[in-house]
């Protein structure tokens, strides 16, 4: 070839596809850079070496950290609650009402098609990686004006136009904007999973605390009705006493009148009772009209809980796995602000057939493409991408507060947790003195009163101490159920991030 020449023919054709080919995967090449925008890293927060509050018997404390070695990263599982938490707590009636929350709860389930929807977001991102294409026939009958400008005679001005073309265009990820979307969406996707975890978390344990309230009123409801058989003796001893002449009608009232407290007290049970079956109830998604949990008191021993290391507590909770996404997700939207700086280059295409009649519509001749790329850059625009750059930044930082608080206030529940399990197991131990002495002194003043020497009063007193004594028993019984509750909660359950979507 002549220098200076034009190629012709197919040869020209031939360099045309290799200079496009060239240049596509120069942009195929661009395209797999290092997106644009910082990358994350997880903000640091250096959890405390041991809990303080952990004294209570029936919680148990990993081994003290080894002599000249540091603990290792440990998995978020080992020695720690797994999977049904509640199950620790060995009551098959609490196991059942349990297991009906996955299932039938509106709150986990709005919770679960949340999830749903984020995921689908992911998609969604994903789907800006691959180019848009289109492809369909379209048919129109035109009439042009003859007197037009510039229309030649032999030029028809009734026509068919028959066209079947598709498109194609696609905006290389150049510059990662498409990347930081999908990790930001993933990242939300991941926390709207912690989320649902949180809901599923907070509806069982608070299934958990209304069930072992319930129970503690039964215990309280047995007391009180072994109490009242026990008032009733009393008052028919001091009828028959009344009757020989060897008491007062005083001692006949006194004792009818603490019969008629008891029985008031016992009948005062049956509203937070109810109130708690009624809890329950709704957390399980049953009918309450036919719902009913039969009396049984509470008569469990509390179950040893594992504790584990503080920085443990960083992967087992649901909210602070929600905060630590989101974190990255802000991280990801700095990203997607800065591909903004870059310019915006567009590949498109289309290719089909067109003809004015049907029997050449498809043919060789009638055959039509283009190929085309643009190049976009954004010159001015009064400050806006710096504002929305910068606003990224800010909400970044923002959302690292926030996570660092979601763990502050996580240790300090924990602590919260374990310092009244450590109280309530001291004030139930001394409570039980308590029961045992007033019972001593209710002993030893009926002895009195039957032997005549003392007067009822004494023995109503004593009665009263008695039950009180042993009401206040139940209840730090009952609290310290509730307190082993919150701390399984606090905890994270049986929870723990390897559980979140990839």
């Amino acid at each position: 070839m002549l220098p200076g020449r034009i190629q012709s023919g197919p040869r020209r054709k031939a360099a045309h596809r290799a200079a496009a080919f060239v240049a596509l995967a120069g942009v195929l090449a661009l395209a797999g850079c290092k997106p644009v925008g910082p990358d994350y890293s997880r903000p640091s927060y250096t959890a405390p070496p041991i809990y303080k509050e952990a004294g209570a018997a029936t919680v148990l404390v990993p081994p003290p950290n080894p002599d000249g070695g540091g603990w290792q990263p440990a998995n978020p599982s080992d020695g720690m609650i797994k999977g049904k938490w509640w199950e620790i707590y060995d009551d098959p009636q609490l196991n059942q009402l349990e297991e009906r929350i996955p299932t039938y709860n509106q709150g986990l389930h709005q919770a679960y098609e949340t999830y749903l929807a984020a995921q689908e977001q992911v998609k969604i991102a994903r789907a800006d990686f691959y180019p848009t294409l289109s492809f369909g026939p379209s048919f129109e009958h035109e009439k042009n004006s003859t007197h037009r400008p510039l229309a030649a005679g032999t030029t028809a001005t009734n026509f068919n136009d028959l066209r079947l073309v598709g498109q194609g265009t696609w905006e290389p990820d150049l510059w990662g904007r498409v990347r930081r979307s999908v990790e930001a969406s993933r990242a939300n996707a991941q926390a709207s999973a912690a989320d649902m975890a949180n809901v599923h978390l907070s509806l069982s344990s608070m299934m958990a605390t209304a069930y072992f309230q319930l129970r503690g009123l039964d215990a309280q409801a047995k007391l009180l009705s072994a109490t009242v058989t026990d008032l009733e003796k009393q008052l028919d001893l001091a009828q028959r006493r009344f009757a020989g002449g060897v008491a007062t009608n005083a001692d006949v009232l006194q004792a009818q009148t603490q019969l008629e407290t008891v029985r008031a007290q016992l009948i005062d049970i049956g509203v937070a009772r109810a109130q708690n079956e009624h809890l329950v109830g709704t957390i399980a998604d049953v009918k309450l009209p036919g719902f009913s949990i039969p009396p049984s008191p509470l008569d469990l021993p509390l179950p040893k809980i594992p504790l584990g290391v503080p920085s443990q507590l960083l992967e087992r909770r649901p909210d602070i796995a929600a905060a630590e996404r989101r974190t990255q997700a802000a991280n990801a939207q700095i990203g997607i602000a800065q591909s903004a700086f870059y310019p915006t280059i567009t590949l498109s295409g289309d290719g089909g057939f067109e003809s004015t009649h049907g029997g050449t519509w498809i043919q060789g001749p009638s055959a039509l493409w283009s190929l085309g790329a643009q190049a976009m850059e954004l010159l001015l625009d009064g400050g806006r991408r710096h504002a929305v750059t910068q606003q990224a930044r800010d909400q970044y930082e923002a959302q690292v507060s926030g996570y660092k608080g979601v763990i502050f206030l996580a240790f300090n529940d924990v602590e919260d947790q374990l310092s009244s399990l450590r109280i309530l197991e001291q004030e139930s131990a001394e409570e039980q003195k308590a029961v045992e002495a007033a019972q001593h002194s209710l002993d030893l003043s009926n002895t009195r009163y039957k032997g005549g020497v003392t007067g009822y009063l004494e023995v109503l007193t004593a009665e009263q101490a008695l039950l009180q004594n042993q009401r206040a028993a139940i209840d730090l019984q009952t609290r310290q159920f509730v307190s082993s509750v919150a701390l399984v909660k606090s905890l994270g359950g049986g929870w723990d991030t390897t559980q979140l979507p990839k």
